[in-house]
Formats: structure tokens, sequence, C-alpha cells
């Protein structure tokens, strides 16, 4: 059994303290480090028959205060957990919820030569990212990694109040299909604790280890190059964006030649002087000719821009320290506010003059500010909405408004930039990106409470829309049969279709 870990612990102060933003801060009466699913168990346990709020954190890279809530009483660590292996039985990957994102990745190298299109940044800890879907480097080549997920481990805590572990998997006959469905895509903190996934392509052949999953990419190829805000006026920046934007709508098939590039364009306020865009190709020895194709259409009609890099690397040495500048933060980390969206077709000049509005305007004393603009879709959509709790899959970029700020008496100027801004570009449908023929919703792991606020999203379209479209009454239902005390929940935690009262003791 693991001890209770208090204040007064250096420990304590660890997990405490493993959070990306710095905006939320955690005060538990105590911190559980488990090591395996029977340790999960215990502490969830413990915590619910205490009547004490629990939450759990892997990599502690949540945008949102949800593991940091003045309200949780018990922090639950997973990330001890990072056994990584082939089981035989499941005939699939096993990789423990502790795991992060870089050290999947270089097991999965150097043992399979295979790969998972997970997220972009090493740290992240695999619990709640692959929950929530996960996308990244690779999204538009291979997907999103919730689509190569053949089963996960859960502990739950059924009617009675019991701690148990649940295994469930995408086999049809499995009776508990549901809650493997529900962990697709249905977000982190939800249903329960998860400790273990297992990963397997679909169309997956077999029993040998190496053949289970896509291969790694023979080499990886960055590039990154840069405009002036000096040479730029807003007929410039129109042009630029639209020119991002027609590029993101010819390539977001999934048989496009360009679906092994990625690309971001990030538009930073002026006062940072310039506006950058960087990328990876995977497309080996056509990489560099992809590349100048790509910066060549970005340009079309504008000065070609300056300080191109570039470089090829082999993937292990790319996924363990992937573009170093961009996840770039001082000591002692940043405070942040992200606020996502996933559009399906590129801005309106009207959106645009809104961006070099609020990317220009002084009335804003703030030091940092970026809309950024990353190429999506490709092999994301091939699959249907339904077919994972996955919704989003006619998206051909990611955007988001973002901000960050060291001085916590920056955080209101910071919060007002990054609010006004969002709300600036979906004006058309009431602050919020609502799904329509022109936007596909928010990505659940880029959580961001404002979508839940009245006084912000203004479009009478709830938040569990923007983020799961037509599979809530789904996950509601998923969410009612494996959580009905209520145990697991947040700001933007699902709810229970029968909307169940959580016990006050955990409430």
């Amino acid at each position: 059994m693991t001890e209770r870990i208090g204040p007064g612990d250096a420990r304590y102060r660890a997990v405490v303290e493993k959070r990306f933003n710095k905006r939320f801060t955690a005060h538990p009466d105590y911190v559980r480090l488990v090591k395996s699913t029977e340790d999960v168990m215990s502490a969830v346990q413990d915590a619910v028959r205490e009547g004490q709020r629990l939450v759990v954190t892997s990599g502690g890279h949540c945008l949102e205060g949800f593991v940091s809530d003045p309200d949780v009483r018990v922090i639950v660590d997973v990330s001890p957990m990072k056994h990584i292996l082939y089981d035989a039985a499941m005939g699939a990957i096993a990789v423990e919820a502790g795991a992060t994102v870089g050290e999947t990745y270089k097991i999965l190298f150097e043992t399979w030569g295979s790969t998972i299109p997970l997220g972009e940044y090493p740290q992240i800890g695999m619990g709640g990212h692959v929950s929530g879907g996960a996308f990244g480097f690779l999204c538009r080549q291979l997907g999103l990694a919730a689509d190569y997920l053949y089963a996960v481990e859960v502990v739950t805590v059924d009617s009675g109040g019991t701690a148990r572990s649940i295994v469930a998997t995408r086999e049809p006959s499995d009776p508990n299909r549901e809650l493997w469905w529900a962990h697709t895509g249905g977000g982190g903190g939800n249903f329960g604790v998860v400790t273990k996934y297992w990963f397997r392509s679909l169309d997956a052949a077999g029993d040998d280890p190496a053949t289970l999953l896509p291969r790694a990419p023979q080499s990886i190829t960055t590039f990154k190059a840069e405009w002036n805000w000096s040479d730029i006026d807003q007929s410039w920046f129109l042009q630029l964006v639209r020119n991002h934007g027609i590029w993101s709508e010819q390539n977001a098939g999934a048989d496009s030649p360009n679906a092994t590039l990625w690309a971001l364009l990030e538009l930073h306020r002026k006062q940072f002087g310039k506006i950058v865009v960087r990328g990876v190709s995977t497309a080996g020895d056509a990489a560099v000719g992809q590349v100048n194709d790509h910066l060549a259409a970005l340009s079309q009609g504008l000065l070609a821009p300056h300080g191109f890099e570039l470089a090829k690397m082999s993937w292990l040495d790319f996924a363990l320290n992937p573009l170093p500048d961009l996840f770039a933060a001082p000591p002692g980390g940043v405070s942040a506010k992200v606020k996502d969206a996933l559009l399906r077709k590129r801005f309106t000049d009207q959106q645009i003059a809104v961006a070099y509005d609020y990317l220009t305007r002084s009335d804003h004393d703030i030091m940092g500010g970026m809309l950024g603009q990353a190429t999506y879709g490709g092999r994301i959509n091939t699959v249907a909405p339904d077919a994972t709790a996955s919704a989003q899959r006619n998206a051909i970029l990611d955007i988001a408004c973002n901000t960050g700020w060291i001085d916590p008496r920056d955080e209101e100027k910071n919060v007002v930039w990054a609010r006004a801004f969002y709300r600036a570009l979906f004006a058309d449908s009431g602050g919020v990106p609502v799904p329509s023929d022109a936007y596909d919703g928010a990505f659940i792991n880029h959580p961001d409470t404002d979508l839940a606020d009245p006084a912000l999203n203004t479009s009478g379209v709830p938040w569990s829309t923007l983020y799961y479209r037509n599979n809530y009454p789904r996950l509601q239902a998923v969410k009612a049969q494996w959580d009905p005390c209520g145990v697991f929940h947040h700001a933007l935690s699902i709810r229970s279709a029968e909307n169940i009262p959580s016990r006050s003791a955990v409430s």
C-alpha cells in the first residue's frame, strides 16, 4: 500500500508543483504516488470511503485547473507507472498511464521500430493525453493516437462505492466496449483512473509486435522561416493568412501528397517583431522540395521569408527534442491561457482583419500573445465521427489564441486580451466555434472553461456540443454506467445522462 504524502514532504511539493500551466495551484491534504493498478484501487477506495474529492495526474499538462482545484483533497499521481511492453495475451503493445509521450516514443522505436501519432511535447503524460484523442506532428499522416487504441484498463467506482479495475477493448463482443469507446476522445478525469493502454492498428494482422503499429519515419526534416513585422501592413498580412488557409484547404485530404507535412503559422503580436512559420516533413528525400513548395505557396504575391532554417535528423532525435525553441520556457515556467478551435474552412477576410487588429493594437499592454494556426486533417478525417469519441473529423486547421505571463499581476490583462480576441474571431456564432460548415468545435485536450460561461459563449450551444458534438449523449450514458456516484468530475467533465447527483462526500 502506498503512503499518504503530506505537505511537509518534498515529494508532495514535486507533485503539486508539477504543472505546465502555473496559473493554477493545488493544495490537497495529501498525494499518493502509485506504482500499480492495485495501488490505484487502494488510493481511490480510501478517498471514497473518507469522502475526499480526488483527481488523478500523470504528466501535469492540463491547461485548466482541473487538478489544481481548491476543492481537491487527494491527488493520485500515476507517473511512477511507466512499463511499456508487448502483451502477447492481448496481441497489443501495453503502455502504462504514467509513461510520458517521449518515453513511449523511445521504447516503441528502439524495441520495434514503430510509433503512434502522439502529441508534440515529450513530457506530456499518457494517462490524460490519449483519452482526449491526442494529436501531434504525425496526425495528418497517421491520424489520432486514439485511432490505435485497442484496450484500456480503468479503475472505476461502482454504485456501492467500491473501486475496481475494468479492462475494456474495442472488440464488438466485449460487454465493456462502450468504456473503451469513451476513452478514444472523451477526455481525462471523467470515468475513472486510467492505469494502462494497449495499442494496435485496426488493420494489424498476426502476433509480431513489430507489425502492430505504424513504422516510425525513416527521417524527419524540420524547417523554420520568418517575416519581420516592420515589413508588414494589413493587406500583406491578409494575403499571408489567406495563402496559408488556401494551402490548408487544398491539402486537407488523406490522399494529398502533402499529408506528410505538418506546419504551424505563428502570428505573434507585433511587438514580438516577427511572424514565424515552422513545420515537420516525413517525406524523406522529397522533403526539401516539399518544404520549398509550401513556403512558395505561403509567399505567393509577397516577399519570401528570411532566416530560413532546414535540418534533417532521425525520428527519435526529433521526437525527444522537437522544435526546441517552440517549447522553451523560462525557469519556473509560465502561466497561460489557451483558447482552441477547429476550422473546417479557412478564416474569412473579415476574421483575418480581426486578427490583424488584435495583433497590432496597443491598448492591450501584454508581453506575449499569438494566434497559432496548425495544419490538420489528412488521415484524421478518414474516420467516422462516431467510430471514436473524437467527433471532430472534418477540420483542416487547429487554431489557438495563446498568451502567457510570468508575473501573477499580469494575469487579468492577458486573459482579457485572449478572451476578447477569440470572441471577436467567432462573433458570427456567439463568440465560439459552433459546429457548422465553417467550424468543427473545439478539442477537449485543450480545455477552455470559458466555453461553459454564458457571458463568453452567447451562442446558446452548450460547451458539451462544442467538444463532443453528437457523441455527447453516448458519453453521458457511459458516465452513468461507470461513474454512477459522480466520483470523477471537474469543470468540463461529462454529466451523467440520468443526472444522478454526486455524493455529497465526493462532490
